[in-house]
């Protein structure tokens, strides 16, 4: 509807509603867009129709409001949380009832995560069909390694939990600890370098792959593809542990066993020694048992072969008495 202005002689003057319903018609007809801002203030609400927040520029500070209906919200699954980079789909308005400018969003990404995702698909279907995740070319884990190789970063957290697992389980166990970059460019070469180093070394059976939790982008180079076709060519099995549980990063498909946390990469590759004690205790009580009840049956068999043997003597002296009787007789015998 056309906003008209009232006439004071030559002055056109808007009322203010309806000057809110001409800018409000105004943005309604700009295009779609893309913005890219840091989410902060984020709101919601189970009862409210839409999520709130405002995106902000880093650089300037500037600021512009934003809302999206909560059950797309819900929808993506994204987990966002305030501080960070997004990019955000849709189009300017303005609330005409209390002239409030805001973006009325359609759709949200982490920034950068929709090209990242779809070229993570791709190469995931390019490696699938060259079998690199083939559950036939999994190997398992050795019972006893010699020697266990861990590759991770300099993060304190995760090269603690996975070596304070394996030497709380098994406290023999020997392990070799190859440091590298994680995450930014130079993270790629350096991981592929650190898996044949460490497989390369004498002894080694088994290698863990770790590094803690971290942002999307910082995950990034365990799905490169020189990353994963490193895993899948270790000449030895290897236990993948990156990122949280909910984190799958392609190195996580190509390695014989994926781990949910660097502790539980931990407790896979070595045994528990007090498990092993307990089962030893029983193994040497089940065979005290076994040679217990062996040792009495043949005693048994003993016992009554005893027996027999005296039986037999007395049947054999009966004989003989015999025998000296019908001697003594036959030659008391005639002529």
């Amino acid at each position: 509807m056309k906003v008209e202005p009232l006439l004071y002689g030559d002055r056109k003057v808007y009322t203010v509603a309806g000057f809110n319903r001409g800018i409000a018609d105004w943005l309604a007809r700009l295009p779609t867009l893309w913005i890219e801002g840091e989410l902060t203030e984020l709101r919601r609400h189970d009862r409210w129709a839409s999520v709130f927040f405002t995106l902000k520029d880093p650089a300037d500070g500037a600021c512009l409001p934003a809302s999206l209906p909560r059950r797309t919200f819900d929808a993506l699954a994204l987990a966002l949380e305030d501080g960070e980079r997004v990019h955000v789909y849709g189009r300017p308005e303005l609330y005409a009832a209390k002239g409030e400018f805001r973006l009325r969003v359609l759709s949200i990404e982490r920034f950068g995560l929709g090209a990242h995702l779809a070229a993570i698909e791709r190469l995931k279907t390019t490696l699938t069909a060259d079998g690199l995740f083939d559950e036939a070319r999994k190997r398992a884990l050795p019972r006893f390694p010699r020697r266990i190789g861990l590759v991770t970063g300099n993060d304190a957290a995760a090269k603690r939990d996975v070596l304070t697992a394996i030497t709380g389980r098994f406290p023999a166990a020997r392990i070799l600890v190859a440091e590298t970059l994680v995450q930014g460019p130079r993270a790629v070469a350096g991981i592929v370098a650190a898996l044949q180093e460490v497989a390369g070394a004498d002894e080694i059976d088994v290698v863990v792959l770790a590094r803690g939790g971290g942002s999307f982008d910082d995950l990034l180079p365990f799905s490169d593809e020189r990353v994963v076709r490193a895993v899948a060519a270790c000449p030895v099995p290897v236990v993948s542990a990156v990122g949280h549980e909910q984190d799958t990063p392609l190195c996580d498909l190509a390695a014989d066993v994926r781990a949910s946390t660097p502790t539980a990469a931990g407790k896979v590759v070595v045994p528990d020694l007090v498990e092993l004690q307990r089962d030893l205790a029983r193994a040497r009580a089940g065979l005290e048992r076994c040679v217990r009840r062996a040792f009495e049956r043949d005693r048994e068999v003993l016992r009554r072969a005893h027996g027999l043997e005296r039986g037999a003597r007395r049947a054999l002296e009966r004989d003989a008495q015999r025998l000296v009787l019908l001697r003594d007789r036959l030659r008391r015998g005639p002529a």
